[in-house]
């Protein structure tokens, strides 16, 4: 096939080979709205003209902040078909760093979804005397509709050709802002080539048989984005949930073929699914705790015995089809990325015929630098798969991964000192990750460079390895692990509540409140012999000494997570100031 040079140019792809009544589809209210193909190319093509009404050209920035929506796609091709360049912005931005973004990149125009999302932007806009405008996929009282646009643009008689030719593929497709939480945010650089580039990397990711995909990370990310336009690539028809909290129910709505997830979810869905397991009688109970032991001893395709293959047959008959059913009953695979996904889940959704690829990258890489895959010997758990095609990846002598290749940025905008640090004079992205290539080519992450601390008695701790250990614990909804310069590790732990509260009945323990329960003896002790049990195997300077249970989750509208629900260890740290340094008193 004749691989696009633009990522608008996936589009005329979809056209000529998979024209189809049902080419992407959103869900508002409770209801869904379908946009087959012809619809679809229409308003992307009235959008562009809606916009060169007003001015936008190549070279231009447009800022999108938006949930996951089909607008966000119209936007999004309509203004990279011009030249352009998208901005995301997400929802959860200080109106501090909106401002600087805005500022930074000279946004020239802002399309947002709602009147919440318009209040949030008005507010940084005038707090910064900065006037530009706002058009909304909602209505809003006195803000215009993006639909304007589409009006103005059918008007518009203009051969959108001549637009299309003068884009290359060096030419910038999109500015992604990183959180800034050690500063201020610096704006990735990525054309249409780095992107594209990953996008066909990863097009042997999805069979052929795979036709439709729910999507609930957020494009804003790179991740998320990156998959979509994959989807686009090999015609799969791409149904955006509602909202996180709907995510159920759409599931059993569209019946997906699969959906790119974080491991957070994948643990949510784990421990909600033994919990089931738990309530359990008798005989369902034994055979549910059965086939999920069965799933958790689980090996990669091709090195089960036949005896094993024999019993996991039966047990997904008699078990895994019901978890199947439960994610709308034709799962054929599920992506993660994001974070380190815990081998035992990889294990047992592969057991119960629910494969999950692990992948690995960064905003920076476009995003994807190596992922598992379904070919032939073509995945590994507890590793984050086969570096792509065209990514060269070595290994610094601190353990550092390196990367170069057409998929890598090429700098911060605006920014050449981080730019500088960031890439070497070899051109290779130093990624701040330490891990390792084994034998047979699968990269394994051992944990983030930046993230890595010595302790009072100068050993190195890696808190993502004993993080992702103990979260193998049902009773452990969150946990971030500390130390640096201190006498030993400790940890925060946010309980699973769901989970300790189940066992306090079991136990005769009174659950009034949260803040009572994490104080209570029983409980205390009851997670010690889970730290205890999970810190077998560390070194001893590596072992969690102590801990402190919270009462509240970690969350991303707190700025406590990033958007992807990683851990953001400064803030968490500085808000939990007092705690910690009662851990740490003689």
């Amino acid at each position: 096939m004749v691989v696009p040079t633009r990522i608008f140019d996936i589009l005329t792809h979809y056209e000529t080979h998979y024209a189809k009544p049902i080419m992407v589809a959103g869900k508002a209210h409770g209801r869904w709205t379908n946009y087959a193909t012809n619809e679809f190319l229409t308003i992307v093509n009235d959008l562009s003209k809606g916009l060169l009404s007003k001015g936008i050209g190549k070279g231009d920035k447009i800022a999108l902040m938006s949930s996951n929506r089909p607008e966000w796609n119209f936007c999004d091709f309509a203004i990279s078909q011009l030249g352009a360049a998208t901005v995301p912005l997400y929802p959860t931005l200080s109106d501090q760093d909106l401002s600087f973004i805005i500022s930074d990149a000279a946004v020239k125009l802002i399309l947002l979804s709602n009147a919440d999302l318009h209040k949030k932007i008005t507010g940084a806009l005038q707090a910064n005397n900065l006037t530009i405008p706002i058009y909304t996929f909602d209505p809003v009282d006195g803000v215009p509709s993006w639909q304007r646009l589409v009006e103005e643009g059918k008007q518009h008689d203009v051969d959108l050709s001549t637009y299309r030719n003068a884009v290359d593929g060096e030419d910038l497709l999109t500015l992604l802002y990183t959180s800034g939480t050690t500063g201020k945010p610096k704006g990735v650089h990525l054309s249409h080539k780095n992107v594209l580039t990953n996008v066909y990397d990863c097009y042997h990711l999805l069979p052929d048989y795979f036709k439709k995909a729910l999507s609930f990370l957020p494009l804003c990310h790179i991740f998320e984005r990156m998959v979509v336009y994959l989807y686009f690539a090999k015609g799969v028809e791409i149904h955006y949930a509602e909202s996180l909290d709907t995510i159920v129910a759409d599931i059993s709505d569209v019946k997906p073929d699969g959906f790119t997830t974080v491991p957070r979810v994948l643990e949510k869905v784990y421990d909600s699914i033994v919990s089931k397991g738990k309530a359990l009688n008798g005989l369902k109970k034994q055979l549910f705790f059965w086939a999920l032991q069965l799933g958790l001893t689980n090996k990669e395709p091709g090195r089960n015995s036949t005896w094993f293959n024999l019993k996991l047959g039966i047990a997904r008959k008699l078990v895994f089809s019901k978890w199947q059913a439960a994610l709308g009953g034709n799962i054929k695979l599920i992506v993660s990325g994001g974070a380190a996904l815990q081998p035992r889940l990889a294990r047992v959704f592969w057991a119960a015929g629910m494969p999950v690829l692990e992948g690995y990258g960064l905003t920076e890489t476009s995003p994807v630098i190596a992922v598992n895959s379904l070919e032939k010997d073509g995945v590994r758990f507890g590793t984050v798969g086969k570096v792509l095609k065209h990514v060269d990846v070595k290994i610094a002598s601190d353990g550092e991964i390196l990367c170069k290749g057409p998929s890598i940025f090429t700098g911060y905008y605006k920014n050449d000192e981080a730019t500088a640090e960031a890439i070497d004079r070899d051109g290779y992205f130093h990624t701040g990750d330490i891990g390792e290539l084994d034998a047979d080519g699968f990269l394994r992450i051992t944990d983030r460079k930046k993230e890595m601390f010595k302790t009072a008695g100068g050993k190195y701790v890696a808190p993502q390895a004993l993080e992702n250990k103990y979260m193998e614990s049902t009773f452990i909804a969150q946990v971030m692990v500390i130390g640096e310069n201190r006498k030993f590790p400790a940890a925060l732990i946010v309980p699973a509540f769901d989970v300790l509260k189940n066992w306090c009945a079991i136990k005769g323990i009174t659950f009034n409140s949260r803040e009572e329960i994490i104080k209570k003896p029983e409980v205390i002790d009851k997670y010690q012999r889970e730290i205890d049990r999970l810190n077998q195997g560390f070194g001893q300077w590596e072992k969690v000494k102590k801990f402190i249970l919270l009462a509240e989750e970690w969350t991303i509208h707190a700025g406590e997570l990033t958007p992807k629900l990683s851990l953001k260890r400064k803030v968490i740290a500085q808000r939990h100031e007092k705690a910690i340094a009662g851990i740490y008193q003689e």
